[in-house]
């Protein structure tokens, strides 16, 4: 790589690495006092920068939503990728992909935005992020049913079952503070037995 091409590289690196940050930090904000309670300032001062370098990033504040909910759902999404290609069992998949998502939401990923205000963007955005987010919810479901079908779990209700995973999963960010006493890799070994136990046939 000659000396252009890696400054360029190097360029284009520290913007993505500064725009993670972004979404980090405003993802934090938005957990914490909604995104109507949040503004761009609001993100801007927990950053240490101005207002106006916010808008290097992001056109307004819709968009920077948008993006926090796209990033969470890609990082569920890399989740259950993980965890059905590798768990052995129907349901190892399924205690695989609650440890990777709550280890996720703890971990470096986090904070991540919790998908609780979609409704309130508008209909290009709401469609796009409520369509995957409905993909996903199958994608949890059909393992659910591939499990009873093979005899290693029992549900009545397998889509209320991911419904109830997901809003546990998915509210993580709004109660969890790293300490010594509260680790991410142990919150995320009692979400995977404590929400599956009462699957197992």
């Amino acid at each position: 790589m000659n000396a252009p091409d890696k400054w360029h590289f190097d360029r284009q690196l520290r913007h993505q690495l500064k725009r993670d940050m972004l979404l980090k930090v405003a993802a934090r904000c938005f957990n914490e006092k909604g995104t109507s309670g949040t503004s761009l300032k609001d993100v801007a001062r927990q950053l240490g920068i101005t207002d106006a370098a916010v808008y290097y990033y992001v056109k307004n504040k819709e968009e920077l939503i948008y993006l926090c909910y796209s990033r969470a759902l890609d990082i569920g999404g890399a989740a259950l990728d993980r965890a059905i290609e590798e768990g052995q069992s129907e349901l190892e998949k399924l205690q695989l992909y609650i440890r990777y998502q709550v280890e996720a939401v703890c971990g470096d990923e986090g904070p991540v935005a919790m998908l609780s205000e979609i409704p309130a963007l508008s209909k290009v955005h709401k469609d796009e992020l409520l369509k995957r987010s409905r993909q996903h919810t199958r994608r949890i479901t059909a393992i659910i049913d591939a499990g009873i079908e093979a005899g290693e779990m029992k549900a009545d209700n397998s889509a209320m079952v991911s419904n109830a995973i997901l809003g546990a999963v998915n509210w993580v960010p709004k109660w969890f503070r790293p300490s010594a006493s509260n680790k991410g890799e142990e919150v995320a070994a009692v979400f995977a037995k404590s929400m599956t136990i009462g699957l197992k046939a």
